[in-house]
């Protein structure tokens, strides 16, 4: 199983990202797909999760300004990140829901959102 985030950089508060996550490995179609991040100073922690291309739910943190998304032709999995604030900067990960039980995880990709 490989995954492999990008996308993140340095971004003003109220400005946007889009994060990526290329999957490769697994069966993408059939894999719940997840998001979770690291602030510095903090405990990973959950942040959107995609069972399906239609079906997903967020964090309350999250919820109304982030959104995951799938496309099962690239088996990519994807984050937008609107109106971001100091408090969503840290280290972003994808994994699968098997792969945050086993504890494996992979670089991830670093948000910063300062002015």
């Amino acid at each position: 199983v490989q995954l492999v985030e990008s996308g993140g950089g340095l971004v003003p508060p109220g400005g946007s990202l889009r994060l990526s996550c290329a999957a490769s490995g697994i069966i993408f179609t059939i894999n719940t797909m997840v998001w979770y991040r690291e602030a510095p100073g903090k405990q990973r922690e959950w942040v959107a999760t995609s069972f399906s291309r239609d079906s997903m739910t967020y964090s309350t943190a999250v919820k109304g300004r982030f959104t995951i998304s799938r496309d099962y032709t690239k088996d990519t999995v994807y984050l937008q990140m609107n109106n971001l604030q100091p408090e969503d900067t840290g280290v972003y990960y994808c994994n699968t829901a098997s792969g945050v039980s086993a504890g494996t995880w992979g670089q991830g990709t670093r948000v910063n959102v300062s002015s």
